[in-house]
């Protein structure tokens, strides 16, 4: 039996059959008062123990920044692999990524324990370490080359680096996004293309309906971590290709799978992936330009223990100014994401004119996903990268109401 089409899963029964009562407000009238107290419960449980984690790196990469610590780390880390430059640059470089990592790891551990409370995770320890040493050997491989390329720079211009490096920096943000679903999702994933079936043909039949050239449907094993419901379009080009959750596949209607990837076609529609990639490499080039400035302060430089920006021992500083500047742009990340995600919304609506079942879908993933589906303003102001579930079923009995809107059509 085809159960994508079907819908013969016990997950999806369940879900059906936990009806929001009549009435009430926004969230009363489409959760139930134990869905919102459950996301609620988890936001509460798990917020403290993430901000926490974030706020704890952020003061340790400025406590090595701003005092001689760094300097030291760095020059001590150097002199267990001869002392000289390259060996300060990179041995300094490998102690601040695993010194931040260490930090950071309880605090993601109990993140990762609560949500195993709450069934939102289905992979042991073992695999969320060997998940956390990928991560760490990634960041690795982008880190020591991108530090010895910095300080290359420095060596020939202390004053000047800057400048060919955020034009690098530029271009390496650009070839990352490009080559991320290639490279780096294969890492945590595995990817199959989806069977030949109804719900295959739906999907490109609705890419192809929105003028979006899609080269596969693949459906990634997101059920070995999580029992949460996503679904994405990601790659440029010939790589592009809309990836389902097999979790999502496995729980929800086939009309509403259709819902979650027309919302994510509508990021390809309206070249949210270009236009992110772009401000990103201007952000990131800006971020460079900004670092430049640091390093030449000689305040600074003084009180992280560094003679110049081609001193190794400047490392900590660059590392603490990067995750400062990252802390502030936050939240106006965030809010852009916000706009983005909610014009994807309406692409949707506007793709499948279904109110209904848009409806339908918020509601599943919120409780799949065990959302907050109404968080308080200011965690969403400045930490969330979508709009609350109650303001996205809002928006679209908005867009029901007003004049004009396309009816679904079929």
């Amino acid at each position: 039996m085809d159960t994508e089409r079907t819908g013969a899963h016990p997950r999806r029964r369940v879900a059906q059959r936990d009806a929001p009562p009549p009435g009430g407000g926004p969230a009363d009238q489409d959760f139930t008062a134990a869905q919102r107290a459950r996301g609620r419960a988890l936001r509460r449980a798990t917020s403290p123990w993430a901000l926490g984690g974030r706020l704890a790196g952020l003061a340790l990469s400025l406590l090595l920044a701003l005092t001689h610590a760094g300097a030291g780390l760095v020059t001590a880390a150097g002199a267990m692999f001869g002392g000289g430059r390259t060996a300060q640059v990179l041995a300094g470089t490998t102690a601040l990524v695993l010194l931040g990592q260490a930090l950071r790891l309880p605090f993601g551990a109990r993140v990762r324990a609560v949500r195993v409370r709450y069934g939102l995770v289905t992979q042991g320890w073992g695999g969320w370490a060997a998940d956390v040493l990928r991560g760490l050997g990634l960041t690795l491989v982008l880190a020591l080359p991108a530090a010895l390329a910095v300080f290359a720079l420095t060596g020939r211009s202390p004053e000047r680096w800057w400048l060919p490096a955020a034009a690098a920096a530029a271009l390496l943000t650009a070839a990352l996004s490009f080559l991320f679903p290639l490279v780096v999702e294969p890492v945590f994933n595995r990817f199959t293309p989806m069977a030949p079936g109804p719900l295959r043909e739906a999907l490109l039949e609705l890419a192809a309906r929105d003028r979006v050239r899609v080269r596969e449907v693949l459906v990634a094993d997101a059920s070995r971590r999580t029992s949460a419901l996503n679904a994405y379009v990601s790659g440029f080009g010939a790589t592009r290709r809309i990836v389902a959750y097999d979790t999502l596949l496995d729980t929800a209607e086939p009309s509403e799978v259709e819902l979650v990837v027309a919302h994510e076609l509508g990021h390809v529609k309206h070249r949210d992936v270009t236009t992110g990639t772009l401000l990103g490499a201007v952000g990131a080039a800006v971020a460079v330009c900004l670092l430049g400035l640091i390093t030449a302060w000689g305040p600074l430089l003084s009180a992280a223990g560094a003679d110049s920006a081609a001193d190794p021992r400047v490392l900590p500083l660059l590392a603490g100014g990067a995750a400062l500047i990252g802390a502030l742009s936050g939240p106006l990340q965030c809010a852009v994401s916000r706009r983005i995600e909610a014009r994807a919304d309406r692409h949707a609506l506007e793709l499948t004119g279904d109110t209904a079942r848009f409806i339908a879908m918020q509601r599943r993933l919120a409780v799949a996903n065990v959302a907050d589906v109404d968080p308080p303003r200011l965690l969403e102001l400045l930490f969330a990268t979508h709009p609350s579930t109650v303001r996205r079923i809002a928006a679209a009995r908005a867009w029901q109401a007003a004049p004009g809107h396309r009816p679904r059509s079929g």
